[in-house]
């Protein structure tokens, strides 16, 4: 568990994300994705993260939390992604809004941040005027790419936000360098997406074994492996990834359980992959190796 800067409140350090896996094609199965998030909340997740965005992330979310009867268990920190017809036009960030609580049947979001930083001056002053009205508890800004980590940093030291959710790996740590700092100095909370990298972390390791001296953190497999070592860095309060197979998300929860690498350790780690072959050459390869998902949210990468 840890704190939520800003109020104390303890959310579990491992969450869900929907990107992708949750976005299933009206009429196709997905029995799946219940057993998903019955798995998860079954071995102690409460946070999941989705978006309107997300094709019907949302709608799944919503569907099976209230039929497996967890959702006010659940934690969620959904997102905005919206313009409008002039300048601080709002009317499309209050409809999306109004979507997303049908969708995912709650009146009010725990965390609502602005979706890839898009339009967020405008948008955050909106998100701010709803916390004060109780139909948000916390605020904050997304994204996924090094670029942004200036504007990033910016509004974590002068943005008064409550959370932030950025990319950081084993791989990619170039956040350790002035974001996770910022968000320590200034008590935000941070939400850690594509701790994976998109699936790509796992390729490289695909015929290796865990090495012996993850036992002495309680990692078992490659993924407890990768996000131990996210979310043994102090400044991480949760981390969110995401799957459509009820195993990996077993295999996942594992890393809520037992030690967490120090400081040497971690050093360790990243000294380990780096010398696997193929563990530099990683962006490489094209996102989700192997894998195709359906959905009805089509991107640029699918095949």
């Amino acid at each position: 568990m840890r704190a939520i800067p800003k109020t104390g409140q303890q959310i579990p350090v491992i969450g869900l994300g929907t990107f992708e896996t949750f976005d299933v094609t009206p009429g196709e199965p997905r029995n799946h994705i219940r057993e998903v998030l019955r798995r998860f909340h079954a071995a102690g997740g409460r946070v999941v993260d989705t978006s309107p965005l997300y094709g019907m992330a949302e709608v799944s979310v919503g569907d099976f939390a209230t039929e497996l009867g967890i959702a006010s268990d659940l934690f969620i920190t959904n997102k905005t992604w919206t313009t409008g017809e002039y300048l601080s036009d709002n009317s499309h960030s209050e409809a999306q809004f109004r979507k997303s609580q049908e969708r995912l049947w709650r009146k009010a979001m725990d965390v609502q941040q602005v979706h890839s930083l898009e339009n967020h001056d405008q948008v955050l002053n909106l998100l701010r005027r709803w916390k004060q009205e109780g139909r948000v508890r916390y605020i904050g800004v997304t994204q996924w790419s090094n670029e942004y980590h200036p504007i990033i940093e910016r509004l974590v030291r002068t943005g008064n936000l409550d959370f932030i959710q950025i990319n950081y790996t084993i791989f990619n740590r170039a956040a350790e360098q002035r974001i996770l700092p910022a968000c320590a100095d200034n008590g935000v909370a941070v939400q850690i997406n594509i701790p994976f990298e998109k699936a790509r972390l796992f390729t490289p390791v695909a015929n290796q074994k865990v090495p012996d001296f993850a036992r002495e953190f309680g990692a078992t497999t490659w993924a407890q492996f990768f996000l131990k070592f996210i979310i043994s860095q102090p400044a991480v309060t949760n981390v969110v990834p995401a799957t459509s197979n009820p195993d990996h998300v077993a295999d996942n929860m594992g890393a809520l359980y037992g030690e967490l690498p120090d400081q040497a350790m971690r050093a360790r780690l990243v000294k380990h992959m780096e010398g696997i072959a193929g563990f530099d050459a990683l962006l490489r390869q094209p996102p989700y190796p192997g894998r195709s998902y359906g959905g009805v949210v089509t991107w640029p990468f699918r095949s």
